[in-house]
């Protein structure tokens, strides 16, 4: 006899830079494993599974998040304080913002539709050592106008083949960004943070592993002069394989908003 199955959609918020991404590794601290530690203390003796709506890499961080859990046989009784005992057990720096039951035709891969990421940077003096788990900060100076100009070439649908690392058999390379700005930073605010900061701002439904971060920077390497917009153009292009230096570092980037179906 087939067991019974409830359907759970949770929205998770989570700083990354004590973790190693979000998927379980062997020895490595990240955040399902964390999360699925904290299921099985406040969930004895229950059998279930979770399934995130997408893989962030080592210190990316979440504001807006998304995992479905399964709960064999018996349902989650009340919400609102099963909500209350997750976050109460969850350690400081995963939060979790609503959970709300779904069911067996809601696919949280499938179903999100999708996906806008930050990435958080400044320029100049160096930043307090306080900045460090959300915000890059480049020494050199940076022609900002030239980066906001580049990054609007990234709107459209493009060749990333030189926007990942060690290109995989079979990755779709062809992706859509439906939009890609730089502004100043208004997602995070601190008394801490420097008096300007800003955030590259890229929305699609789908991204292959480093891309934004890649993407990133190639805006990095234009604005200190190392690489042009007309580079930028011929690197989406399917006829140039342009091998691009630097890979903006993980704990600059944040999962700004998820959207579903």
């Amino acid at each position: 006899m087939q067991k019974k199955r409830f359907y759970y959609l949770i929205k998770i918020q989570y700083l990354g830079f004590r973790f190693s991404g979000w998927q379980k590794q062997p020895g490595q601290k990240t955040i399902e494993s964390m999360v699925t530690k904290t299921l099985k203390y406040i969930l004895p003796d229950v059998s279930f599974k979770i399934l995130g709506a997408g893989r962030t890499d080592a210190k990316v961080s979440a504001l807006d998040a998304a995992f479905e859990l399964f709960v064999n046989e018996e349902p989650i009784g009340n919400l609102v304080d099963f909500k209350i005992l997750f976050n109460k057990n969850l350690p400081s720096d995963i939060r979790i913002l609503t959970i709300e039951e779904t069911t067996k035709d809601f696919n949280i891969i499938q179903n999100s539709k999708l996906k806008e990421y930050v990435y958080l940077f400044s320029f100049g003096e160096k930043n307090h050592p306080f900045c460090a788990p959300f915000l890059t900060n480049i020494q050199e100076n940076l022609d900002i106008g030239l980066m906001k100009e580049a990054a609007t070439y990234f709107t459209g649908t493009h060749d990333f083949s030189s926007y990942t690392a060690r290109l995989q058999e079979n990755t779709i390379v062809e992706r859509e960004i439906v939009s890609s700005f730089i502004k100043e930073n208004e997602i995070i605010t601190a008394s801490f943070l420097p008096n300007t900061s800003y955030a590259f701002h890229v929305k699609g439904k789908g991204f292959i592993r480093y891309q934004i971060r890649m993407m990133m920077g190639a805006l990095l390497q234009i604005g200190l002069g190392e690489f042009s917009i007309e580079q930028l153009k011929s690197s989406l292009t399917k006829e140039d394989y342009t091998l691009l230096k630097h890979v903006a570092p993980g704990s600059g980037l944040i999962l700004n908003s998820l959207e579903f179906n």
